[in-house]
């Protein structure tokens, strides 16, 4: 119709003000909240869920197709809904082009797994809302169905690839493997993060400070170590981003034994609070956490005093 907007241009338009939504909350947030996921987005004016609290697949009403699928991380003893919940990170990890999506209940005619078969038929992208911790998720944007079997009762999802002008279905096997191994490594950062800061209770392990969105998860050995380097808590530190530099840059040390050392090069300078803060940390204690099985390895810790040493 002339001068008016098709239908499938308001979806269009409505699915790319979602998709921005998510990226500018995913620049400034290494994950997403349940309460993020919550205020939705905005388009003309009027603010449309991103999300459904209590299903894992979503169209808003106000749209033609799919926007949205999510997994969830179940809290400890909490209820699973799709068998999706347990595999989808081993599936990430272990897989080559595509992981599963599990349907909706048994019925796969229900109205959520026609969703799933239209944003599969007409190549629709949509977002998923991969579930990394309790309430919290890494954004995948875009990804799309590109399989749907009634008799399975999942579909399959590929991985859009990232940082491309336009939004399309990856066109072959060496576009999907490269999508989805750039979602392994964010997993990967995600997962190692989460489990990390948790371990020591949303706290930096040298200053105390208890501000999770302000803190890195630092490696004691770096993950390009194959022998030392694994996503472990015990190779891990909550640091916050200062500490996390002057770690990484040997200014700080840990030894074995968990003291604290500050290079010379610190010591001998004398300008301002922030530098001040920095010297006094020497002959200090890491703070450590509560579980035995989550304490720094002292044998990594060796390994990364002795480079702290080796640039005094």
């Amino acid at each position: 119709m002339t001068g008016s907007m098709s239908d499938a241009d308001r979806d269009t338009l409505m699915r790319m003000a979602a998709f921005d939504r998510v990226r500018r909350l995913a620049q400034v947030r290494d994950h997403l909240t349940a309460n993020d996921l919550k205020s939705g987005f905005i388009f003309q004016g009027e603010r449309i869920p991103l999300i459904n609290p209590q299903r894992g697949i979503f169209k808003p009403q106000q749209m033609r197709f799919l926007l949205s699928i999510k997994t969830v991380f179940p809290k400890p003893g909490g209820k699973v809904w799709y068998d999706d919940q347990r595999e989808v990170h081993r599936q990430i990890f272990e897989g080559d082009e595509t992981v599963d999506y599990a349907f909706m209940g048994q019925d796969p005619e229900a109205a959520d797994n026609r969703w799933l078969r239209e944003a599969c038929d007409h190549q629709i992208p949509v977002i998923y809302f991969l579930g990394i911790a309790p309430g919290r998720y890494q954004a995948m944007v875009p990804t799309f169905i590109v399989g749907w079997d009634a008799d399975s009762l999942k579909a399959r999802i590929a991985f859009g690839v990232p940082d491309q002008p336009s939004i399309a279905v990856p066109e072959n096997a060496i576009e999907r493997r490269y999508a989805l191994r750039t979602v392994k490594q964010r997993l990967h950062q995600a997962s190692f993060r989460e489990a990390v800061i948790a371990a020591y209770r949303g706290r930096c392990a040298i200053s105390g400070l208890p501000e999770p969105l302000l803190l890195d998860a630092a490696h004691i050995v770096q993950d390009k170590n194959e022998l030392l380097g694994q996503p472990v808590v015990s190779n891990g530190l909550p640091l916050s981003k200062i500490h996390h530099a002057a770690f990484d840059a040997h200014l700080i040390g840990i030894d074995p034994d968990y003291r604290l050392h500050v290079s010379e090069r610190l010591l001998a300078q004398n300008d301002g609070p922030m530098l001040a803060a920095l010297k006094g940390l020497e002959g200090g204690r890491l703070l450590l956490p509560k579980r035995s099985k989550d304490l720094p390895d002292r044998d990594r810790l060796a390994m990364r005093f002795d480079q702290f040493r080796a640039r005094i």
